[in-house]
């Protein structure tokens, strides 16, 4: 299993990446540490890494209601990592579509 499972692009980490151009986030495998995530994202994309800050997201409980009743579940837990590249560097996730 890879160390960067998916590039992120909400709306939130767009605002984040219009301010400072040099930052993008992915998320990441939960027991992948910085120094890995650094190295994947460098062979991944061809670009230099400066700081990498992750961010560990627990699962959350969810319920719906149901003609049978209630069903309880959990989201997934996972972690998200926010990578700052070298300045003048850039990553074109829509350039291969």
């Amino acid at each position: 299993m890879g160390i960067i499972i998916k590039p992120i692009v909400t709306e939130k980490l767009t605002a984040i990446t219009e301010k400072m151009p040099n930052r993008f986030g992915f998320r990441v495998s939960p027991d992948a540490n910085k120094l890995q995530i650094k190295k994947a994202v460098e062979d991944m994309y061809n670009v230099t890494v400066v700081d990498v800050n992750t961010i560990n997201y627990a699962g959350k409980s969810k319920s719906r209601y149901t003609k049978s009743g209630v069903i309880n579940g959990k989201q997934a837990a996972y972690k998200k990592a926010i990578v700052t590249l070298k300045e003048g560097e850039t990553i074109d996730f829509f350039s291969n579509i």
